[in-house]
């Protein structure tokens, strides 16, 4: 299912899950084609990327949540504001796609709708030989029929750290909402020189800037 971008001039990218399974390891890869090996809790990011001048005037923020979740109004403030979500689970833990389903729950009462642009994204297949044998591939398999089966929602396996289709979640979630904005290889020439600090709660600093057309 996909819906129309508001006419905000902006689209929001909400990223929810259980701790520890690599959100903000997703973000940090795509903004600034880097990894780090050592979990760090998150409170709450914003990362915005501004048009270059002369483009479509389309910005796009990426909202990194906690998988705590100590202030469930803020999540549910969070979900308000949203125009698109990436569900992320770890391909080595069944119980956080138990997680995802739940918070796929929450969203959808919180919008009122049941057509909420949704990527439900199996982290860490970088680890995936790691698990036992058949039960990692049962889950994934489960996890992927779940997704584009019977929620209609995209379905993406990814490695932050190896860096595998990390930036076909934001490709999707961008198509999901109908944005006339696709990602710009000029992307990759700016991440040497990106600033990889976040803004944090209601700063609003620029981080980073993407071509769009």
């Amino acid at each position: 299912m996909s819906m129309s971008v508001s006419n905000s001039g902006s689209v929001r990218l909400v990223f929810l899950g259980a701790a520890g399974v690599g959100k903000t390891a997703l973000i940090q890869r795509f903004l600034y084609d880097r990894f780090e090996a050592r979990h760090r809790r998150t409170v709450e990011e914003i990362h915005c990327l501004d048009p270059e001048p002369g483009a479509l005037q389309l910005q796009i923020e990426i909202l990194d949540t906690s998988g705590s979740y100590s202030f469930p109004a803020m999540r549910k403030l969070r979900i308000q504001q949203g125009d698109a979500f990436a569900l992320v689970f770890s391909l080595t833990d069944p119980a956080s796609f138990q997680e995802v389903e739940r918070l796929r729950e929450e969203i959808l009462r919180v919008k009122g709708e049941t057509n909420v642009p949704i990527v439900v994204v199996g982290n860490q297949t970088d680890l995936f030989p790691g698990v036992e044998p058949g039960a990692g591939q049962l889950m994934a398999l489960h996890a992927a029929a779940t997704a584009e089966l019977e929620w209609e929602s995209g379905y993406i396996e990814t490695s932050a750290k190896v860096n595998h289709k990390v930036e076909d979640v934001f490709e999707e979630l961008l198509r999901r909402v109908n944005s006339p904005c696709w990602l710009s290889p000029a992307l990759e020439r700016r991440r040497a020189s990106a600033q990889p600090e976040p803004r944090r709660r209601q700063q609003r600093r620029s981080q980073q800037n993407c071509t769009v057309s």
